[in-house]
């Protein structure tokens, strides 16, 4: 590498998010602002109702608690950039922000491979060993897993994203995208980037497919027990347990896939763009929907708030 991130002659990056008329920019604006209000009044309902039902005081709601808080960090570091674009000309960003942003992204989205996969085993656990659950599943263990996550990760990310702002910048400064991430940064270094592109994709394959293995596994094993199961009756009423994270896998994998486990030359940013608005803005806007919507629980959890709430002022009148 040619040079380092205090020594580049770039001091600020220019996003280019998404080159529209004015009006239709103000639509986005308005489309994306409503989203990004849904999507943390959605999970931090989620994180009261778990905290508020002691019912709901699980290792399955713990790690739902965990995966909504890391929906809205996630949403946050993303969708203001992108509403602050849609509202100026040239919308800038400095280096120290931009290298910030793209490390909270990729750690991130490491937490919600890593929390995906801990809720598929949670599942395993319950359907699997159901008279060893609360044995396995202790509260010292889902804090050990869920902490061990969060720190591990956090750590982790810290060298890849590094290396990253150790490369040169020293010719045009605007990315073709509307945050900072990884591929638009690599492809406007004047740096050798060829041994950090597989660093960075082979990193993303290792835990993309390590957790998506995991959690297959997971549901082979879940499926194979509940066919043992002789009532129909029983088993759609055990794998309905599984209905709301196996749509949200189903999305989440998906997309990420589409995005990043493919040949990046052969693909355009603005195909990009449209990808990582789907999986970084709609995904964790369907989530807080799909676990309302599919869990009988959350329903039922939300239902009794909502009464308990109607019930307040006849009390004090």
């Amino acid at each position: 590498m040619r040079g380092y991130w205090n020594e580049s002659t770039v001091a600020e990056f220019i996003l280019l998010g998404f080159p529209l008329s004015q009006r239709f920019q103000r639509f986005l604006f308005f489309i994306f602002f409503i989203a990004y209000v849904l999507t943390v009044t959605g999970n931090l309902l989620i994180i009261a109702i778990i905290r508020a039902d002691l019912h709901l005081h699980r290792p399955m709601y713990f790690f739902l608690s965990n995966f909504a808080f890391m929906q809205i960090c996630y949403v946050t570091v993303t969708v203001p950039t992108l509403l602050i674009g849609l509202l100026v000309k040239r919308n800038k960003i400095s280096t120290g922000a931009c290298f910030s942003q793209c490390y909270f992204f990729f750690f991130l989205g490491g937490i919600e491979n890593f929390l995906l996969a801990m809720m598929a085993y949670d599942r395993y656990v319950a359907i699997c060993y159901l008279l060893r659950y609360n044995t396995i599943m202790t509260p010292t263990f889902c804090w050990s897993l869920a902490c061990g996550c969060w720190l591990g990760i956090f750590l982790g990310s810290l060298l890849p994203v590094n290396i990253l702002a150790r490369l040169s910048f020293c010719g045009a400064n605007i990315i073709n995208h509307y945050f900072c991430d990884v591929s638009p940064l690599l492809k406007l270094s004047c740096s050798d980037t060829s041994l950090l592109k597989l660093y960075f994709f082979g990193l993303m394959w290792v835990i993309v497919f390590s957790c998506l293995l995991f959690i297959l596994v997971s549901y082979v094993n879940i499926i194979i027990a509940i066919m043992k199961i002789s009532s129909i009756l029983g088993r759609q009423k055990v794998f309905s347990t599984c209905g709301s994270h196996l749509t949200v896998v189903i999305i989440y994998f998906g997309a990420v896939i589409f995005m990043y486990v493919r040949p990046k030359d052969s693909y355009a940013f603005e195909e990009d763009k449209l990808i990582s608005v789907f999986y970084s803005i709609l995904t964790p806007l369907l989530n807080p929907f799909i676990y309302c919507l599919r869990n009988k629980e959350v329903q039922n959890a939300l239902q009794k708030s909502i009464q308990a709430r109607k019930m307040i002022p006849s009390f004090y009148m």
